[in-house]
């Protein structure tokens, strides 16, 4: 279980995350991060911890699967805060897919969203591409984008 000192629980703080922090999606989950947010409601002593708060929403499945989700999400974040910056906020809202996916599923694209939001890999990047990534001719690629396409 995250212990409560580490969870978000005030609608701000969620709102600061996911509007002023950076966000990483994949297929199970999108990670919202806002690296070494202070606490407007402590005391201003200390520097808080990473906190986390998770967002199930009902599209991900009945009630005994949003509960589950969230018990694996609670569990997958709390092996991973200590990598966090002390005071940042972290919001972890499952996709409709997660309700489906296993312990592991969820465990590999939050480790991918954490690598992303904590300067590993470049968006539009995956690691192994970086060594083929030489041998691609100079000048301008396309985004792969319908360039009349809509915005997300």
């Amino acid at each position: 279980m995250l212990p409560s000192e580490y969870r978000l629980r005030r609608r701000e703080d969620f709102a600061t995350a996911v509007r002023r922090g950076r966000r990483a999606g994949r297929p199970l989950l999108v990670v919202h991060f806002r690296s070494g947010a202070t606490d407007p409601h402590g005391s201003g002593e200390s520097v808080p911890p990473a906190r986390a708060g998770f967002v199930v929403s009902k599209a991900v499945g009945i009630a005994v699967v949003r509960s589950k989700v969230k018990r694996r999400l609670r569990h997958l974040v709390r092996d991973r805060l200590d990598r966090l910056p002390a005071g940042s906020l972290v919001v972890v809202r499952a996709l409709p897919g997660a309700g489906d996916a296993d312990h592991d599923q969820l465990a590999r694209d939050l480790d991918a969203a954490f690598e992303r939001l904590l300067g590993g890999v470049p968006r539009g990047r995956h690691p192994s591409a970086a060594a083929t990534d030489s041998s691609c001719p100079a000048g301008p690629r396309s985004s792969g984008r319908d360039p009349g396409g809509s915005a997300q």
